[in-house]
């Protein structure tokens, strides 16, 4: 018998239609919680759970519903959660299997909630958008076009479409006249598929600028379907500069921040509503990393604003809280703000601040539980270790970083996949763990030890420490002791038939819209 408490699909269902704040997390890796899961779960990973939760569930009282699928995960994080001092947690009753058989609809893939809703906005705004062989003859015609890639920069570097410029969604309104000066130019905003070419296409058009725009239909996606080829490795970026247009867009802002029903807060009210333990208020500066580090609200977390909106289940975990967004110009925070507040979101945007209250410099730092105390080792140490048998290197960064690069003779492992790992490892005389930094390693640590005589250590600096000491490396899936599960292969990764499966991911994104409506649940509205 459970010591928690059990929530049904009802008790969820009607405190989301009463828009409560409440947390419904699913405690399994990224790729099984993409086959299935409601609505609003949020994935949070039993694996890293200590790393993410203080940010992503700030209020301890919070009601917080752990589930999974039957492997027996979700008891385990009710108990780790009550550790770390969350007083409400509770069981959804029968798992993921318990909210279907209830009548809850279940999605698949990852950021569903924006991909939902980004089809919602189309089918009611009838985004104007262009295929991908209408883009390839205005380009081939050397017609008067910009194409604007609108997702992160990192993303653009892995492909993009010939010529395109990388403005991550955010910074679109704030920097089309600066890339399209020209009324005439026509303006094409694309991604990798639908969602933010949607998003970004409907906020210039809601702006009102000038300039005709449309999205590419199905982003790289509908390119490489057409038969056409990418580019890969680019850098056009916009340029980090005040733009010359700042008013115009202001005023653009500030219309679609209205009509959206979105208001200005001040720091002291904000101040007030932080200080206030029975809401739960999150805090997002949505300008560019570089600016953020340069100087930012003490309080304010970093998400640049595009990301935020695809995927605002990552750092806001907590359903039915209130969201403020910064910025030091007042349109990219508005711009933002205006797709929570259709998401359903109760979200505000900061009012304007002198550039001495950005006083915070350097990236933001998650906050985290005590680190466990544990038995170190060096680089050194664990060099001269591997000359005799009988130590064990246990891995647990995330597999793709693995596979990239690790220890040579290190083992991956999923951390709540330990135990069942430990089973087909070879025998031990000692273990060391790393990972990137060797934070999650301290956790895991205490996870070993506890079904373990065996000493344990673990790898001052990690495998970072490892490779700046310029020691030997290992690449490839040479030692995998957990099925890699950590992350989503997306449909079309990998598989015998890329086209088949791009086609069939673009057939899932259309049918979101009647999944909307079945659920009932999401709270959506377009202006």
């Amino acid at each position: 018998m459970s010591e928690f408490s059990q929530r049904s699909y009802a008790d969820l269902r009607t405190a989301l239609l009463a828009r409560e704040e409440l947390a419904l997390l699913d405690v399994r890796e990224e790729a099984p919680f993409a086959e299935a899961h409601p609505l609003f779960a949020a994935n949070l990973p039993l694996s890293k759970l200590e790393l993410e939760i203080f940010a992503r569930v700030p209020l301890r009282h919070t009601p917080i519903t752990v589930y999974d699928n039957g492997e027996g995960l979700a008891e385990r994080a009710a108990q780790r959660l009550h550790a770390l001092g969350y007083s409400n947690v509770a069981l959804l009753a029968g798992g993921l299997r318990g909210w279907q058989a209830a009548g809850g609809e279940l999605f698949q893939d990852v950021n569903v909630p924006s991909k939902a809703f980004g089809e919602l906005v189309e089918s009611q705004r009838h985004t104007p958008s262009l295929g991908a062989e209408e883009v390839q003859a205005l380009l081939t015609a050397q017609a008067d076009v910009v194409v604007l890639d609108a997702r992160r920069f990192d993303e653009y570097q892995t492909m993009n479409i010939p010529g395109s410029i990388s403005v991550p969604g955010a910074e679109l309104l704030l920097r089309v006249r600066e890339l399209a000066p020209n009324p005439a130019t026509q303006v094409i905003v694309n991604c990798a598929g639908r969602t933010r070419s949607i998003i970004g296409t409907q906020s210039l058009v809601n702006a009102g600028i000038p300039n005709k725009v449309a999205a590419l239909r199905n982003g790289t996606i509908g390119w490489t379907l057409a038969g056409q080829t990418l580019e890969h490795g680019q850098n056009r970026r916009f340029e980090l500069t005040p733009p010359s247009h700042l008013d115009a867009a202001r005023k653009a802002a500030q219309q679609v921040a209205e009509k959206a029903g979105v208001a200005e807060v001040s720091l002291e009210v904000l101040q007030q509503w932080q200080a206030d333990s029975s809401r739960t208020t999150y805090v997002f500066d949505v300008r560019t990393a570089a600016e953020y580090e340069a100087g930012h609200l003490p309080t304010a977390r970093w998400v640049e604003g595009g990301q935020l909106v695809q995927e605002t289940d990552h750092v806001a975990s907590v359903r039915g809280a209130r969201v403020v967004l910064v910025d030091s110009e007042g349109v990219r925070a508005k711009m933002s703000a205006s797709w929570l507040a259709q998401m359903g979101w109760e979200v505000w945007a900061l009012a304007p601040q002198p550039a001495e209250r950005f006083d915070a410099i350097g990236p933001w730092q998650a906050p985290l539980p005590p680190v466990p105390a544990v038995a170190e080792i060096s680089v050194a140490t664990l060099r001269a270790w591997q000359q005799t048998p009988g130590t064990l290197v246990l891995d647990f960064t995330a597999s793709a970083n693995y596979v990239k690069r690790h220890i040579p003779g290190a083992h991956w492992v999923l951390r709540a996949h330990l135990r069942e790992a430990l089973e087909h490892l070879p025998v031990a005389e000692r273990y060391v763990l790393t990972c990137g930094s060797s934070l999650l390693a301290r956790f895991a640590a205490a996870d070993l030890q506890a079904l373990t005589q065996v000493p344990v250590h673990v790898l001052e600096g990690g495998t970072g420490a490892w490779i700046e000491a310029g020691q030997a490396l290992e690449h490839g899936e040479t030692h995998l002791a957990s099925p890699r599960i950590d992350r989503y292969r997306r449909p079309y990764e990998g598989t015998d038939n890329p086209v088949a499966a791009m086609q069939g991911y673009l057939d899932w994104e259309y049918g979101l819209v009647a999944q909307l409506g079945r659920d009932g649940t999401h709270g959506f509205y377009v202006i």
